[in-house]
């Protein structure tokens, strides 16, 4: 019964893929199309003209419900791009790294609607802001153990960040923070950006405009780095 049942669908796979390779076979044997049954959810069974022109159809409206989420999209990154070249331009316009800083974080706020932002530097920050989104490091990555692997792959890491990480970065407001995207700022440091929802940021995101932001925060920085 086994065997027979296996025939049977090698014969139908068989046949289906002799139909593939000959479109045209109806043309040349017009009575088999007329005992050809269609299948139908509810009512009699269709014609096959009918039946391909619902299959068309349907088609069609999954082409348009795609198109339609393609244009969002695109648009949606139009807006972004946007944002990011204004926080860019701002950026430039700065004369002193503390207004920087401070221009950056508040367009991260602002702009891109970020809950927590933290911008660690590897400097000493004595003629920077005291403030709790800032972090300075004046001894370097050498103290900061817990990233050597990432700062090492220099690719920005998204997800939930381990417990450790999110402790140096976050202090008491860690527990508020459920995703985060962690980027490297050239070989001046790192940002960090936490969210209190959980799909916020994740490992599939696609990071093009995080880093884009990091790169633009990299060149501000630099402009006033002692040489």
């Amino acid at each position: 019964m086994a065997d027979l049942t296996l025939k049977q669908s090698l014969a139908a796979m068989d046949v289906a893929e002799y139909l593939r390779q000959h479109p045209r076979f109806l043309e040349h044997f017009p009575d088999v199309a007329t005992e050809l049954v269609m299948p139908r959810e509810n009512g009699p069974a269709a014609s096959l003209a009918a039946y391909q022109l619902e299959a068309l159809r349907a088609r069609n409206r999954e082409l348009n419900d795609r198109l339609a989420e393609l244009v969002a999209i695109a648009g949606d990154n139009e807006q972004l791009m946007v944002r990011v070249h204004t926080l860019t331009v701002g950026l430039l316009r700065d004369d002193n790294l503390s207004d920087v800083l401070k221009s950056f974080v508040g367009a991260l706020n602002e702009d891109f609607h970020s809950d927590l932002v933290r911008v660690l530097l590897f400097r000493d920050g004595a003629d920077l802001p005291r403030a709790d989104w800032l972090i300075c490091i004046p001894a370097g990555k050498q103290a900061l153990p817990e990233f050597t692997d990432f700062l090492a792959r220099g690719e920005p890491a998204c997800g939930r960040l381990a417990q450790n990480k999110l402790d140096r970065l976050f202090g008491a407001d860690a527990g508020k923070v459920h995703s985060a995207a962690l980027l490297k700022i050239g070989n001046e440091g790192m940002l960090a950006i936490g969210s209190d929802d959980p799909n916020r940021f994740h490992p599939g995101i696609g990071t093009l405009f995080l880093k884009l932001i990091a790169q633009a925060l990299d060149a501000a920085i630099s402009r006033f780095t002692t040489q």
